[in-house]
């Protein structure tokens, strides 16, 4: 197995902060950030920090989806294991997801919440492979482009190994 980093961790820091102000400028109402755990529990982190020194300050609840198990592919089948507590009624939401790819987990999650009344939702993501979407969904805010190549670190995991890795790096012949 080899590892090339695709996105150090320099990088990712600094597309992260502009992404905060990038969000700041959307002028959100009532701002509740919604991360989709597991994958996105650093880069949300990271996010939130960012939208701190912009000025933005959220409340914060999470989602909990799984798609991808203990493989390298999704599945195509989302299932929920945690909900938003949050009331969403009228407010503007922010999914904070790790990376749009196929599309299912994020399109699942806006729907839920614009079906319990969100005034918008918008997403952020740190990751995008355009080429790869299943269904039709954009990310509002990207941090970056991510060629066609099993990605880890920054969150980002295989089998539950890797997440820990600073950077942004891509995985062959798992």
């Amino acid at each position: 197995m080899s590892l090339d980093i695709l996105f150090s961790e320099a990088e990712i820091g600094a597309r992260v902060e502009a992404m905060g102000y990038e969000v700041a400028e959307a002028l959100p109402e009532r701002l509740l950030a919604v991360p989709i755990m597991t994958g996105a529990f650093i880069f949300a982190a990271d996010l939130l920090r960012a939208l701190y020194r912009a000025g933005v300050e959220p409340e914060v609840d999470f989602f909990q989806v799984a798609s991808y198990g203990k493989g390298t592919t999704s599945s195509g089948k989302v299932e929920l294991l945690r909900e938003v507590q949050a009331d969403v009624t009228g407010r503007d939401v922010l999914l904070i997801d790790d990376i749009l790819e196929s599309g299912r987990t994020l399109t699942y999650a806006k729907e839920v919440l614009i079906e319990r009344g969100a005034r918008r939702v918008l997403i952020a993501v740190a990751l995008e492979k355009p080429h790869k979407l299943a269904v039709e969904i954009a990310a509002d805010f990207v941090g970056f482009q991510c060629p066609d190549r099993f990605v880890i670190g920054y969150g980002m995991d295989y089998a539950g190994k890797y997440r820990e890795l600073p950077f942004i790096g891509a995985l062959d012949q798992v």
